[in-house]
């Protein structure tokens, strides 16, 4: 019961002396305006940074949240929101942009739960990723926006059919138990990828994510990894074969954090389609190659889904204070969701943080790794696991630890230098494989058309 109270609760502790915000369409130029409005009203715990550029140049902006701004505190957990992927969905680009408004009223209103997410958690919120886009479909408008008008970018790529395909080089690792995390890039990837997939690629890679969403439309559906299937031997329009990654039960836990705090999602029958729980694995779906959200599992820590807002990609203003008030508490909730598993410090014996020691959880193939600072965050759900954290030139130690359901637990771990052996005595690690070794295997791509994602 107490879990279904819980966006009651949230839900009445945001209503309380909510301010009143503009729902209208906003253009490139009014994004800019609304996002320095927001950093000038709040200006001690915002900060306003651009990660690169559109195809037509324009700006990719990114406003954090923060008790201290473009700086990683230890132990404090990295999150992240990014919408308008596809030009013409655009609901979650006016979400955000409410959000980010309404965290800095709520924040100067002294609002006890806001405070203590902004001074808890570092929060990046990017309201477009294709700006170019978006202004080819708000030239259409609401009424006459056609289904595909302003999806792609200006060199006519979908984003989300653009990252490196690290799916299929982590099922050939499967088979040959190589690496579970972190799988490394193809050396060609810079030449393949478009100016906005590249700018990405580079933020995720320079912060320490933990948990991530990313918004869409044209559905009503919280979905979560993995989006693509490993038999891609078929070429039907939707293939829907149920792919789980190492952890999906924690991200079903996730993806229904978000479709209970909203008003609808959770009743699963939305635009046509029926859910359960309002939420779906991607690949059970359809599958879906190059994606977003699978690329950030399987190269950084993040855990990432994507959210479908609404069945009209391009609703009207008149329907955007409906919607807001309907997402409102789930956007909130779902960054609260960064709070929960294990963290600690990973350090050598004089207490000098340990930079990209590898967190491996008993019973889950997918570990994680340590930050600059020798911090870690591994989302989990309550249970008791056995946790060992490792790092070249150190002997790896290991605990068990009891997660709850409520704040993550602390745990440290302090590493002794190893023991340094005779070169004929060493064993290769196999813990680590080449880019060639990984990509020997080549699976041909898959064609699509038509999707959502």
């Amino acid at each position: 019961m107490a879990r279904w109270l819980r966006p009651l609760v949230g839900a009445l502790l945001l209503l309380e002396g909510a301010a009143a915000l503009s729902f209208l369409h906003h253009r490139y130029e009014e994004l800019v305006q609304a996002l320095f409005r927001v950093q000038s009203q709040c200006p001690y715990v915002t900060r306003i940074y651009s990660i690169g550029r559109s195809v037509e140049g324009r700006h990719l902006y990114v406003l954090e949240f923060s008790d201290y701004p473009g700086i990683h505190e230890p132990l404090e957990p990295e999150f992240k929101y990014v919408g308008n992927m596809h030009g013409n969905e655009v609901l979650g680009r006016e979400l955000l942009l409410q959000l980010s408004e309404f965290l800095c009223e709520e924040y100067r209103r002294g609002n006890e739960r806001i405070t203590r997410l902004i001074h808890d958690t570092r929060i990046h919120i990017m309201p477009s990723m294709n700006p170019d886009g978006y202004e080819v479909a708000a030239k259409q408008g609401p009424d006459s926006n056609g289904y595909l008008t302003g999806r792609n970018n200006a060199n006519g790529v979908d984003l989300n059919r653009n990252f490196p395909d690290l799916n299929t080089l982590m099922y050939y690792s499967r088979e040959i138990s190589g690496p579970n995390h972190h799988i490394p890039l193809p050396d060609n990837w810079k030449s393949q990828v478009e100016p906005e997939t590249l700018a990405v690629i580079q933020w995720i890679s320079s912060y320490n994510f933990v948990l991530s969403a990313n918004l869409h439309g044209g559905a009503v559906v919280a979905n979560y990894p993995y989006d693509k299937s490993q038999d891609q031997r078929f070429r039907s329009h939707r293939r829907t074969v149920n792919t789980p990654t190492p952890d999906d039960k924690l991200f079903q836990k996730l993806a229904k954090t978000y479709s209970y705090a909203h008003s609808w999602m959770h009743r699963g029958w939305n635009c046509g389609d029926y859910f359960a729980d309002g939420i779906t694995n991607g690949a059970s779906w359809y599958s879906l190659s190059k994606g977003m959200q699978d690329f950030n599992y399987l190269y950084t820590n993040c855990f990432e889904i994507t959210l479908e807002l609404s069945c009209n990609k391009f609703p009207p203003e008149e329907d955007l204070e409906r919607q807001w008030m309907a997402n409102r508490e789930a956007l909130v909730a779902f960054i609260e969701e960064v709070h929960q598993g294990i963290k600690g410090m990973v350090s050598d014996e004089n207490n000098n943080g340990i930079a990209g020691a590898v967190i491996s959880v008993q019973g889950i193939s997918h570990d994680i790794t340590s930050g600059d600072t020798g911090d870690y965050f591994r989302l989990l759900l309550p249970g008791t696991y056995t946790v060992t954290a490792s790092a070249e030139g150190y002997q790896p130690l290991t605990v068990t630890t009891t997660v709850g359901p409520a704040a993550p637990s602390l745990v440290h771990f302090q590493l002794k230098q190893e023991v340094v052996r005779k070169p004929a005595e060493r064993k290769a690690s196999g813990t680590r494989m080449n880019n060639k070794a990984l990509q020997k295997k080549v699976v041909p791509r898959a064609t699509r058309r038509g999707t959502q994602r």
